[in-house]
């Protein structure tokens, strides 16, 4: 009797911890649309990385002090590399054009990767390059050129729908006053 106790007891504190975690779906262009969501908007909401993004680029030789991510020796060569995990928290700091945002995932407004939606993924916003090639694309990320590997591509903004929907924003625009 106590064995079943314990099964129920475990089961119930399964449910009750997943209703209080999030729902994170990924943010598609349709949904944008749907929720007449501005650029403003947008800014107010929490965003999540829904795959690992690695980026390298190879060091020159003139280029010895590092400020930011890892330096690594592959093949006798230094290469920086810049880690994003999967469910890293980023925020949109700007859109460059149309429907394309710059977002963060760090203190600084100068390091961003931009995101936008892909027919090919259903509309859904993932990491854009400048090229993208076979099995790598070519990303700017603080004013510094970085490879990436095609699993990159995949990469997506994911969001907390139930959070977002739930945001209200009162906005008002004042008259001005003349005497």
């Amino acid at each position: 009797m106590k064995k079943v106790n314990y099964i129920l007891f475990g089961m119930l504190l399964l449910i009750g911890l997943s209703s209080c975690s999030k729902k994170l779906t990924p943010l598609t262009q349709g949904m944008v649309e749907e929720f007449d969501w501005t650029e403003t908007d947008l800014k107010r909401v929490q965003f999540y990385l829904s795959n690992d993004i690695v980026l390298t680029r190879d060091l020159g030789r003139e280029e010895s002090r590092i400020t930011n991510g890892k330096v690594r020796v592959v093949n006798g060569r230094e290469v920086e590399e810049v880690r994003f995990k999967k469910n890293t928290p980023g925020v949109i700091i700007f859109s460059p054009k149309g429907n394309k945002y710059a977002v963060s995932f760090e203190s600084s407004d100068d390091k961003y990767l931009i995101f936008g939606p892909s027919k090919k993924a259903k509309g859904r916003y993932v990491l854009l390059a400048k090229d993208w090639t076979k099995n790598r694309g070519k990303v700017t990320y603080d004013g510094k050129v970085y490879n990436t590997s095609s699993n990159s591509a995949y990469a997506n903004l994911l969001v907390d729908i139930k959070l977002a929907r739930s945001t209200k924003y009162k906005s008002k625009e004042a008259e001005g006053r003349r005497i």
